[in-house]
């Protein structure tokens, strides 16, 4: 819609057309890709849009089979014409989408092909085009390809991760403006949590999946413990309420953080949220130094392999977002730099060859459980990494380069399409 405003043909447009490709399409509905598009189409963004109101504007759209562009006008929208999930995919991407806005003449005022590559990034054709970008013209004062140079600035300029990775957000804003905005985050994270806390009844699509997280969460509010044993195991069922309270919010259209994707989003709150709960010593500053840490971890991730459950399956989603949560946590227990590099390596290590299974394209079964079980993988690699002083024998960036190749040998029915495994194997009669 910017687009089309910037050259003024938001008037004119009559007719607007979407086609899904790739994994968009395949799992399209059951990630309610439509529904994102349609409440995008009308102007919306997913950090303010009131997510009470949206499942009543988009029936209006249905219904009325009309639309708001841009809650400024007006134009006839057939769901059933106008929305096409087609079975191809984009070179560029599996996750693609096309735009095409029309005039009363049926010619086109717009046309432009976007590319969702994971953890929120849009990427449209147009700059794709270009090779230099804004943020490409910003030098930061730490630059790192790798694990390896990451752990050698480190200990070069006598820096943690999460201080390394200070000096270079800095490079695009103020600290105190890192700060709020991390801390803005982890606000929508806890307000996330606690919805699923609350809110009961059965997730949308038609599996039939109760939610579970209010019911759990009574149950864990009048159990008491009476020995270390017991508390441990009290400990790691909380962070399995925290995980599924938050994938169970995102199953239901609730609001989430990207984290580093929304299939993967209860993990990293869900292990922080337990750190809060379980330390006496929390504080703002440790907040956003497991968030520094973290963003380490998926830069990487993402950089030298691929965060897209449509790229290289489940492992670049549950298995980046579990590195990333076990970077975090290491750093906040007091680790060396050298220690939240293995604590990441072993949280990704052990999510090596997860594949996207999704049954009836949702992210219900397996994605809610798999999230409650990688929070809780995540905290034992960040302890299993203070135990170890010395040099261990993977590295994250061999874990990384194997999460890639792992991704490219996968068959591609094992990449978001629920076209293979638990998808086709588990399927409601």
């Amino acid at each position: 819609m910017d687009d089309l405003l910037k050259q003024n043909d938001l008037q004119a447009t009559a007719r607007v057309q979407v086609k899904l490709y790739g994994s968009l399409s395949a799992t399209g509905v059951g990630h309610a890709t439509d529904k994102a598009v349609l409440l995008g189409l009308m102007g919306f963004d997913p950090e303010h849009v009131d997510t009470q109101l949206s499942t009543s504007l988009i029936e209006d759209v249905l219904e009325n089979k009309a639309i708001q562009l841009n809650q400024q006008k007006s134009i006839s929208f057939d769901y059933k014409h106008d929305v096409l999930f087609l079975d191809e995919s984009l070179p560029y991407h599996p996750n693609a989408m096309e735009l095409i806005a029309y005039n009363e003449a049926q010619e086109v005022l717009y046309a432009e092909t976007y590319y969702s590559v994971g953890g929120g990034f849009i990427v449209s054709q147009r700059q794709l085009a270009h090779t230099q970008t804004e943020t490409n013209d910003i030098k930061v004062p730490y630059p790192f390809h790798s694990a390896a140079e990451l752990l050698s600035l480190c200990k070069t300029h006598h820096l943690s991760v999460s201080e390394l990775m200070l000096e270079n957000e800095k490079s695009w804003r103020s600290e105190a403006e890192i700060r709020s905005k991390i801390m803005e985050i982890w606000k929508v994270m806890q307000q996330c949590i606690h919805n699923g806390l609350i809110n009961e009844g059965i997730l949308p699509g038609g599996l039939n999946v109760k939610r579970r997280a209010k019911k759990i969460h009574d149950k864990l509010l009048n159990k008491k413990n009476s020995n270390l044993i017991v508390t441990t195991f009290h400990a790691m069922e909380w962070v399995n309420l925290f995980a599924l309270a938050v994938n169970e919010e995102n199953a239901a259209g609730g609001r989430v953080v990207t984290a580093p994707t929304n299939g993967a989003a209860g993990i990293i709150p869900a292990v922080l949220y337990y750190y809060v709960t379980f330390s006496k010593d929390f504080s703002e500053d440790k907040v956003v130094r497991f968030f520094l840490s973290a963003a380490a971890v998926g830069i990487l991730c993402k950089l030298n392999a691929s965060i897209s459950g449509a790229e290289v399956g489940c492992q670049g989603e549950v298995g980046s977002a579990c590195a990333m949560a076990s970077a975090g946590l290491a750093e906040i227990l007091g680790a060396s730099a050298e220690q939240v590099e293995h604590a990441a390596e072993i949280g990704l290590e052990h999510n090596l060859g997860l594949t996207c299974d999704p049954i009836g394209g949702l992210v219900q079964v397996p994605c809610i459980e798999r999230n409650a079980i990688a929070a809780v993988k995540a905290i034992n690699a960040a302890q299993m990494a203070l135990h170890d002083d010395d040099e261990h024998f993977v590295t994250l960036d061999k874990v990384i380069q194997t999460m890639k190749e792992t991704g490219k040998d996968m068959s591609e029915k094992y990449k978001e399409t629920s076209k293979g495994g638990l998808a086709v194997n588990a399927i409601e009669c």
